[in-house]
């Protein structure tokens, strides 16, 4: 079953209290999603490990239930 995007965004949230996040379907299939996330918790880390906060925060969905996540993070600007 796939995964709806309120699902990967509460997910990110509880892991990311912080976080600004922008999710968009992109095949209209609920595998094949964006998503920006911006959070003071990546302050200070690489993109890979920003990256794999965000992966963490899906408990290992990715590449099961949710096939395809093309994920930008960053530290808020403000």
């Amino acid at each position: 079953m796939p995964m709806d995007a309120r699902e990967i965004e509460a997910m990110i949230r509880e892991a990311l209290p912080d976080a600004r996040i922008e999710i968009k379907d992109l095949a209209g299939d609920g595998d094949h999603y964006a998503a920006t996330v911006l959070s003071a918790a990546f302050k200070g880390k690489t993109r890979v490990a920003q990256h794999q906060m965000v992966y963490g925060a899906l408990q290992g969905r990715m590449g099961g239930v949710l096939h395809a996540l093309a994920l930008t993070t960053g530290v808020p600007q403000d």
